[in-house]
């Protein structure tokens, strides 16, 4: 109350949160709604955060139970005069709901079947909700978690699209992918302590001593984990860092991969693309021959990380 009045006082609009149990009924947690949050001329809307938690996620629940107890909550909000019109989001990456299912319903007027390909499941529960929304297509969408993003995730949509037209079926693809899922390694340098630290991912002890001695911790998107990997003094050290890096995982992990027809390596970035075009040069300059794509990293992974962080990726080819 006193952030939602604070807000107010400083001329911010402001909208309420609202993390979507499945162990209370929705009109039990509409009544909790209204009770915190009071009805305000030119608030924001509403958003309702709907993703699996604790034993959900190993036994994510039925549609209808998900709708028996979302459809109670909206429908009061609504009656309360909260909102007029009430499109769900679904997680930090904005999946709508009805956006999703009108899109898959538009492309299968035309298409037997379609390949749905979100972000990684260990970065967000777009991919869940998918597969909770699928269930009702009677396997005419198959939803495909490869744990992949930014630039490995449109590698795999270039990927879906080519066993297409090698007439495999969307099942087919969909296990395709993600038996290759682990065939993928992003290296990440940030710029800066204060979003890691933020997040909780540094101590508030160790961002400072990073910050002072120029610390550039080196991360690594490894499927679902996005953990540290390694440190460095400076920009120039971190990127040697992940060049070396990028260069023994060549001779290891994708050994026998011959060139750019067995092996892919990406850029990317969060900022601007003029300030990662430099990242981009370098890049061709130490692996010639490979046509280097580059792409800005996925909003969900640059929020804890910030503006300014360079990436490279590899990324094993897929027989089609």
């Amino acid at each position: 109350a006193a952030n939602w009045a604070g807000s107010a006082a400083a001329g911010v609009r402001a909208g309420a949160y609202h993390f979507l149990s499945y162990d209370s009924p929705g009109e039990t947690q509409a009544d909790n709604f209204i009770a915190a949050v009071p009805v305000t001329e030119g608030a924001l809307p509403p958003v309702v955060d709907i993703e699996f938690y604790g034993e959900y996620l190993d036994t994510p629940p039925e549609k209808e139970r998900v709708r028996a107890i979302l459809d109670p909550l909206l429908e009061r909000l609504e009656s309360e005069n909260y909102i007029q019109r009430f499109a769900p989001l679904y997680d930090g990456t904005r999946l709508r709901c009805g956006d999703v299912l009108e899109l898959w319903d538009r492309i299968l007027k035309d298409y037997d079947e379609l390949v749905y390909i979100p972000m990684s499941s260990g970065l967000s529960s777009s991919c869940e909700t998918a597969v909770m929304l699928a269930q009702d297509y009677g396997g005419r969408v198959q939803v495909v978690n490869n744990q992949r993003i930014s630039v490995t995730l449109r590698q795999s949509a270039l990927d879906a699209q080519a066993l297409a037209a090698a007439g495999r079926s969307a099942a087919e693809i969909k296990a395709l992918l993600e038996q290759t899922k682990f065939d993928s390694d992003i290296y990440i340098t940030v710029d800066t302590l204060k979003y890691l630290k933020k997040g909780g991912r540094c101590t508030p002890a160790a961002a400072a001593i990073g910050t002072v001695l120029n610390l550039k911790p080196v991360l690594r998107i490894k499927g679902e984990k996005l953990d540290s990997f390694a440190k460095a003094r400076g920009w120039k050290a971190a990127k040697k860092t992940m060049l070396d890096t990028a260069r023994r995982v060549m001779e290891t992990d994708f050994a026998g991969c011959r060139g750019p027809e067995d092996l892919h390596i990406a850029a990317a970035f969060t900022g601007t693309r003029e300030e990662a075009q430099e990242w981009l040069e370098e890049l061709e300059a130490a692996f010639p021959g490979y046509p280097i794509h580059m792409d800005p990293l996925s909003l969900s992974v640059a929020c804890h990380i910030g503006p300014g962080a360079r990436a490279v990726t590899l990324t094993k080819a897929l027989p089609i």
